[in-house]
């Protein structure tokens, strides 16, 4: 692992990622809760995605995305796009069964984060999950792995997950 890695961030591609825009916080209204997961009102194209906390013993399960995807090798909370008229509890207990093998409880929302990149604008929402049923298998992503709160700067993260990586880090409680 690289030492940009090490620190928990790393350059994602030639072009640096832009800075947060527009981020929204908990609680805040998202747009098109009830519809489809990629929208575009005049602007770059928006990507809606909906992603896992999911805590096991203490644990957090991260997935390494593919070489061949956007952003690469980097690592990320498992979920994925909300499909028309999913809503983003849906798409991720659906992300999760496809591309983990898992069942989880949904709970809480935790962070809402608006994103630019230079090719698109990501729509995150992130949830903390219970593991319900099965054991996480690389279905969907290159791999995963179970990291304690301690471990978490070893992993490089998309831009767009800074601002949960600091919460996570200074939140021991969701790690009980």
């Amino acid at each position: 692992m690289n030492s940009n890695a090490r620190a928990g961030f790393t350059k994602v591609s030639a072009v640096e990622p832009q800075p947060p825009h527009g981020e929204l916080t908990p609680g805040a209204s998202s747009p098109g809760d009830a519809q489809s997961g990629a929208t575009t009102s005049g602007g770059p194209k928006t990507i809606e995605v909906a992603a896992g906390l999911v805590f096991h013993d203490r644990r957090l399960l991260l997935a390494q995305r593919r070489a061949s995807d956007h952003l690469g090798g980097l690592w990320e909370f498992p979920g994925g796009k909300r499909e028309p008229g999913e809503t983003f509890p849906e798409c991720l207990r659906r992300e999760l069964r496809e591309e983990l093998g898992i069942e989880v409880e949904v709970g809480e929302c935790v962070e809402r984060i608006r994103h630019d990149y230079p090719e698109c604008r990501v729509h995150l929402e992130f949830f903390r999950c219970a593991l319900r049923a099965g054991e996480p298998r690389a279905l969907g992503c290159q791999a995963l792995v179970w990291v304690t709160r301690e471990e978490l700067g070893a992993y490089a993260f998309p831009a767009a997950d800074a601002r949960l990586l600091t919460r996570l880090r200074g939140e021991p409680s969701w790690w009980r």
